[in-house]
């Protein structure tokens, strides 16, 4: 019998055996103390990937996004980001909340901000009724972008606006390495001109949870203590470290499987006059269709798992738990239900 093919998330994925066993192995102390070995080897390891000069392991992406902007800005400051930014539509609000911070967002369909977008929102006034900026931040990839991924250039071209103007940048690079994967750059060219980024161990990376934040060591020395404040202090988390460093000595090259696969979807199903919402170039798709709460049931009857993205689309994302098998699983189960819905118009 099939198994049931997961397209709901890469948050979906699951140890493997070689991680399961180090995880069982892994040296231990208490990372609140500083004495957890296998931590310490995570945190360097991301150190020596990014370039940057120390790094920080915490429980969540969103717990990393948050204690980045913690430690480079003010309470009554404005942050620009993209206004389908992960920060922006689903981390509870907590730039408002706990940070103190305004947004101030860009419009793009895929996501993404250029230079030129960034600097119409800047605010640097002496005039105290304004909120001043002090912090850029964006996404790579983007989630509600369908994968989309910042070219070499164009963060650059923000990071050169950053340094003139005064500005931090931050990098939520939850999927990181796809990023990497796509525009075949090493991580630290993905994020040069950046002063802190972030990325998960738990998404296609595979790992059970964790997250890094890296940046310099005034920075993350900032972060340590805004991470206690959260509630974010480990005891003898180097066993889930141990994942993390698993995973990107051990899993970072199956990405492009991932994105492979995710091609291979797509074109099956545009074959069949399935239309779909936007590029698409990693493991994230967006497909149209104008019953998506229905199409999820069916769906799942079928043996896939899809999630609803508003009225008019379903996101599928491909990972390491989904085999070609599973991908031709999921073609054929999409083509039973969506294939003869289109509109003809």
């Amino acid at each position: 019998m099939q198994e049931i093919v997961d397209l709901r998330s890469d948050t979906v994925t699951r140890p493997s055996p070689g991680m399961r066993r180090a995880m069982a192995e892994a040296e231990v102390g208490d990372d609140v103390f500083g004495d957890d070995p296998t931590v310490r080897r995570l945190q360097d390891h991301a150190v020596a990937l990014l370039g940057m000069e120390a790094a920080l392991f915490l429980p969540t992406g969103t717990m990393a996004n948050l204690v980045a902007f913690l430690s480079q800005t003010r309470p009554g400051d404005s942050v620009i980001l993209s206004e389908m930014a992960h920060p922006v539509l689903y981390e509870s609000g907590n730039l408002a909340m706990v940070a103190g911070l305004m947004t101030r967002t860009v419009a793009d369909p895929l996501g993404k901000m250029s230079a030129e977008q960034v600097a119409e929102m800047v605010v640097q006034t002496s005039d105290p009724h304004h909120s001043q900026t002090t912090l850029v931040a964006l996404e790579n990839t983007t989630n509600r972008g369908g994968g989309a991924y910042y070219e070499y250039y164009e963060i650059e071209s923000i990071a050169q606006l950053c340094r003139n103007r005064g500005l931090r940048l931050h990098c939520d690079g939850a999927r990181l390495f796809n990023a990497c994967a796509a525009s075949n750059l090493e991580p630290e060219y993905c994020v040069r001109g950046c002063d802190t980024v972030s990325f998960c161990l738990s998404k296609g990376l595979g790992a059970p949870a964790g997250s890094l934040l890296a940046g310099t060591r005034d920075t993350i020395t900032r972060a340590l203590r805004f991470r206690k404040m959260l509630g974010g202090g480990m005891r003898q988390s180097g066993v889930l470290a141990a994942a993390g460093l698993y995973a990107l000595e051990n899993h970072v090259r199956d990405l492009e499987e991932d994105h492979r696969r995710a091609r291979a979807f797509r074109q099956a199903l545009e074959a069949e006059g399935v239309p779909f919402a936007l590029p698409s170039p990693t493991n994230i798709l967006y497909i149209e269709t104008n019953d998506p709460a229905g199409n999820i049931k069916e769906l799942s009857a079928r043996g896939v798992l899809a999630m609803a993205a508003g009225r008019d689309r379903i996101r599928a994302v491909f990972h390491r738990d989904i085999d070609d098998a599973g991908m031709n699983w999921a073609v054929e189960a999409f083509k039973e239900v969506l294939a003869r819905r289109q509109p003809s118009e």
